[in-house]
């Protein structure tokens, strides 16, 4: 928990600095208009954005006091409502901005020099991911169609169950997934560039959905770490799997609208 405390105080921390970036880069341009001016409108306006009014009675009042600490206030309660949009997502009944997409968008390409079937097989054999991937921790195929994985997601441990819709042999293969703390839903095709080399695409959708996820979105650390873990899948494949490529058994069936396609068999000669 203090890790995740620290963690998330860092993005709040990541957000000030931004601020105060802007912060003095808008104070640079209102001390260069003061001196291009001639010091009209004072140098304590320059540096602290205020204007002087007529019915200001006190300079250290409206200047000093009231102007510079009105400003400081909203400085917090901006940076503040931006955290929260980041967290949560943004928008809002009433909000009067549009649907915004609530997932991450992940597009990731990779070429192996293996022929494309071997490719396939290889990826086809979920339970093997997590020996060579970093954060997949566990795979149990339940079925043909029906998987359950756990890995790390920033610095939450999740689980959930994916189904594939669609699955050809040497193309592609589509899944959908649920979770309570978020799911990733996705494609993976492939794609023979020449006889011994194989371009894998993977489209991921994440819809994260605990407190850790979302603040881990705010560095699309999910995008990183699949384009991390196609590269050691790349990997693997390229100094173990070509060693010994009969050694492999792929699973070569086929999967349509989510069920397993019953392979046809040749009518009994009579």
């Amino acid at each position: 928990m203090q890790d995740s405390i620290q963690t998330l105080l860092g993005t709040v921390a990541e957000k000030a600095l931004s601020s105060v970036s802007d912060k003095v880069s808008n104070t640079s341009g209102r001390l260069t208009d003061y001196a291009e001016s001639g010091g009209e409108g004072g140098l304590l306006a320059a540096l602290t954005g205020s204007e002087k009014t007529d019915d200001d009675e006190s300079p250290d009042k409206s200047d000093t006091g009231g102007g510079w600490w009105q400003g400081a206030k909203q400085m917090v309660k901006d940076k503040a409502s931006d955290v929260k949009e980041a967290v949560t997502g943004g928008g809002g009944v009433g909000s009067g901005k549009g649907k915004k997409l609530k997932l991450t968008n992940i597009v990731e390409t990779i070429d192996v020099g293996v022929p494309v079937q071997l490719a396939y097989n290889q990826w086809t054999q979920f339970a093997d991911f997590p020996s060579f991937m970093k954060k997949v921790e566990r795979v149990e195929q339940e079925s043909d169609e029906k998987l359950e994985w756990k890995a790390q997601i920033f610095l939450s441990h999740r689980t959930w169950e994916a189904t594939i819709l669609e699955q050809v042999p040497d193309e592609r293969i589509v899944w959908r997934s649920k979770g309570a703390k978020g799911f990733i839903d996705g494609a993976v095709t492939f794609h023979e560039v020449t006889p011994d080399l194989t371009r894998i695409v993977l489209i991921l959708e994440y819809h994260p959905k605990g407190l850790f996820e979302k603040t881990g979105n705010l560095w699309r650390a999910q995008g990183r770490r699949a384009r991390l873990e196609l590269k050691h899948f790349a990997r693997h494949v390229m100094t173990q799997t070509i060693l010994h490529p009969d050694d492999l058994e792929g699973w070569r069936g086929e999967i349509r609208d989510g069920q397993v396609v019953e392979p046809e068999q040749d009518e009994a000669e009579p």
